[in-house]
């Protein structure tokens, strides 16, 4: 059992993680960040949860580059081959759902 307050989380880098579980291959991770990511494509499906910040999602869909702004409390799914990258506006606090080892 653990209880996390993911408000207070911060790490001592851009997405800095505090892993929280492993189920059957699936991890749930919580990151801090105050810096893009970069742009990849998961392994497997994500489900990425803004708890605390903004995050200026960007994705590819048909080749096109779209975005969208993700609040407190939105998700992005991001199936298999979906390429994205997140820029955080500011600090974010971000639980991200995946494919152990995905990047």
């Amino acid at each position: 059992m653990n209880i996390i307050r993911s408000k207070s989380f911060t790490g001592d880098r851009a997405w800095a993680a505090l892993d929280i579980a492993d189920m059957n291959g699936i991890t749930t991770r919580l990151h801090w960040t105050d810096q893009p990511y970069k742009w990849h494509i998961n392994e497997g499906q994500e489900v990425f949860v803004v708890l605390d910040g903004q995050v200026q999602m960007c994705y590819r869909e048909d080749g096109i580059e779209k975005d969208t702004l993700l609040s407190a409390g939105d998700i992005f799914y991001a199936s298999v081959g979906t390429e994205h990258l997140a820029k955080p506006l500011g600090e974010a606090r971000i639980l991200v759902i995946e494919t152990k080892g995905s990047i």
